[in-house]
């Protein structure tokens, strides 16, 4: 599942991020390639901002990729369109990849990874060690200050996909939307909604990449562009 429902404010665009070409491509599309060309992935569903699904499906009619099966138009916020692609999907038992769509560098090794823990875990996770020092900032007497600094050496630095056998996370979604509590205190992503809703279930991490960057702020475009096109073999312009 690619999750493209974003509308790309912070990244400044007037459309949605993940239709920003980059490389010679949109975004959505080098992130659908990967996986239709991974042989483990048998089917590809893209969650899209509403309004641009048309714009998807003609970048799924010219690029010939025949895995995409369905295009769900997004909701009101990421869980709500996590959870309808979720519906698109059905009920019967599958493995699933939930994968935001503007990461369009995933490695091919990652998504084998992912679909060889799903077949002795029923969560897992793509994460990567954190480089940077990280703290708890609290508030001083004219402004934050630095409280507890973390221990590096047990963080990790969430990537996607994050994956899931189909009953785990629909599970975890059905408890989270009967918990009053959840639409004011949302999980951030899906691993996020299993942590909280389905505590007993492990969620098994697999090493991600430094490459497979989230293109949130205008300054990743550019290295977007430049990694994509170093990846390609083809000079910068």
């Amino acid at each position: 599942m690619l999750l493209a429902g974003g509308v790309g404010q912070r990244v400044g665009l007037a459309t949605p991020k993940q239709l920003a070409e980059i490389a010679g491509k949109t975004i959505i599309e080098h992130s659908i390639a990967v996986f239709e060309d991974a042989p483990e992935i048998d089917e590809i569903v893209v969650l899209m901002t509403p309004g641009y699904t048309d714009r998807v499906r003609e970048i799924v009619e010219k690029g010939g990729y025949r895995k995409v099966t369905k295009i769900v138009e997004g909701g009101a916020s990421r869980t709500e369109s996590t959870w309808r692609a979720l519906q698109a999907l059905g009920t019967e038992e599958c493995d699933v990849l939930l994968h935001d769509a503007v990461r369009p560098l995933v490695e091919p090794r990652i998504i084998t990874d992912c679909v060889r823990a799903l077949r002795t875990h029923r969560a897992v996770n793509v994460a990567i060690p954190s480089s940077d020092t990280v703290f708890v900032a609290v508030p001083g007497p004219d402004g934050e200050v630095i409280g507890e600094v973390l221990d590096r050496s047990r963080l990790r630095r969430s990537q996607t996909p994050q994956c899931f056998k189909l009953s785990v996370i629909r599970e975890a979604y059905e408890r989270a939307f009967a918990d009053p509590g959840f639409g004011s205190r949302p999980a951030t992503d899906d691993c996020g909604v299993v942590l909280r809703y389905l505590p007993e279930v492990p969620i098994h991490l697999v090493p991600g990449s430094e490459h497979n960057i989230k293109v949130t702020h205008p300054a990743d475009l550019q290295i977007a562009e430049l990694l994509l096109r170093l990846a390609a073999g083809r000079p910068m312009a």
